[in-house]
């Protein structure tokens, strides 16, 4: 379960207000320093996403199931049981996305 989080985290005192400062000119392209590619915080660790995309599928799936039990006992289902259960499967949808991650393999970075 590794990490891709290696930059340090920085403080900023809410109290301090920032200072302007005035614009240098734009250096020339081969003065600019050239920084790594950075790559969001949690967007590659597959062990996050599969516990937490398991987690939301598994408690949506609890919602579900107790909002069904009064109907499997012949209760006529009454609005609040079904907005239950569509909180339970709006749930577990949200586990599957996360699981996909369909958004991170849209746009690969080579």
């Amino acid at each position: 379960m590794g990490s891709s989080f290696t930059r340090p985290l920085e403080y900023s005192d809410p109290f301090k207000l920032p200072v302007p400062t005035a614009s240098p000119a734009a250096p020339d392209a081969s003065e600019a320093p050239s920084s790594p590619a950075q790559t969001p915080l949690f967007k590659n660790c597959w062990s996050c996403r599969l516990l937490s995309g398991t987690g939301l599928l598994g408690a949506g799936a609890y919602v579900y199931l107790v909002a069904r039990r009064p109907m499997k006992l012949g209760y006529a289902p009454g609005p609040w049981a079904i907005a239950k259960m569509t909180i339970g499967i709006s749930i577990a949808c949200w586990g599957i996305v996360i699981l996909t991650d369909p958004k991170g393999k849209g746009y690969r970075v080579a």
